[in-house]
């Protein structure tokens, strides 16, 4: 599978630069030229806006490129169509903190998230749905988490956050962990992996989506057998 993405990369303190994106097995390459991304993870819940600052910085200062976040269901829609993007919640603050700092993020939207998390970021109303059946081919579920999803993508697009309007996004995630669950779910798991990509891929971020540890996603969401990337909890061995 061969994916070409065109959007813009922010060079830290630059004027925006429109580069060519693509990817192989090897590496994500930019404007011909393959690059070395390192990410970590800041969770904005699990601080304060008056600290989102410092924590990024002392990120950039230890090397990173990327700051990749989950997007918490639970805590902005704690109740049907009650959003909340107040205080610890401002996402949209926290990746404005970001930008000024001159980082990229990669925006983790799921909206399952696990995370060590309560109910794995889904809020617990969504249980009481009548007929819900979560992360399967289940209309109820489907319409729940395609209207969250679409919600946060437009409010990161009335911001102009994405890379492709000039923003610091330069991924974002849909479903999250999925292949062994999929795998257990026999069809119903493929039907629904394939509406998630395709529900995501329809929302026009002009970014490309990823989903994490699942090799079988269909294109073009970037499958993790293509290896470009990595977790830093898996070492290898080498002897000479």
């Amino acid at each position: 599978m061969v994916v070409l993405e065109q959007y813009t990369l922010r060079a830290k303190g630059d004027s925006v630069q429109c580069h060519t994106v693509t990817y192989d097995n090897k590496a994500i390459i930019i404007n011909g030229h393959r690059r070395i991304l390192l990410s970590g993870s800041i969770h904005y819940p699990r601080s304060t806006p008056d600290m989102w600052e410092d924590l990024i910085l002392k990120a950039k200062n230890g090397g990173l490129d990327v700051i990749d976040t989950y997007v918490f269901w639970n805590v902005h829609e704690p109740s049907p169509d009650n959003y909340n993007f107040e205080g610890r919640y401002d996402l949209v603050r926290f990746i404005k903190t970001v930008q000024k700092v001159g980082l990229y993020i990669n925006l983790r939207i799921g909206p399952y998230v696990c995370a060590e998390w309560n109910f794995g970021g889904f809020p617990v109303w969504l249980k009481y749905v009548p007929g819900i059946s979560f992360r399967t081919d289940n209309e109820p579920f489907k319409a729940a988490m395609q209207k969250f999803t679409q919600k946060i993508v437009d409010m990161m697009k009335s911001e102009n956050l994405f890379e492709s309007q000039g923003g610091p996004i330069i991924l974002s995630q849909i479903e999250n962990e999925y292949g062994t669950q999929r795998r257990a779910l026999g069809a119903a798991g493929e039907a629904y992996m394939n509406w998630a990509a395709k529900m995501a891929v329809g929302l026009n971020t002009g970014v490309p989506w990823i989903m994490c540890k699942d090799d079988n996603a269909p294109d073009p969401v970037v499958r993790d057998d293509l290896r470009i990337v990595f977790n830093c909890s898996v070492f290898l061995s080498f002897t000479h």
